[in-house]
């Protein structure tokens, strides 16, 4: 809610989930990461719940290597 709030402020006519989604986008179609990391930096629930009872890691280190591949790309 803080980019929603930042951009209504700024009185920009774009939305959180655009960049939300444009990441997305990116990473599918210019990136070799996988998907589910990209969900997890999106902070998306894995839907199936025996696949989430078993997946307790943050996948920090893979989501911090995106992270960096996208600063990198919006510069």
């Amino acid at each position: 809610m803080t980019l929603t709030k930042l951009l209504r402020e700024m009185k920009q006519a774009c939305t959180a989930h655009g960049f939300r989604s444009s990441f997305r986008d990116w990473v599918s179609e210019t990136t070799s990461h996988p998907g589910e990391i990209a969900e997890a930096a999106l902070a998306h629930r894995v839907r199936d719940k025996t696949e989430a009872a078993y997946r307790r890691g943050n996948l920090l280190d893979k989501r911090r290597s995106l992270m960096a591949d996208w600063g990198r790309y919006c510069r």
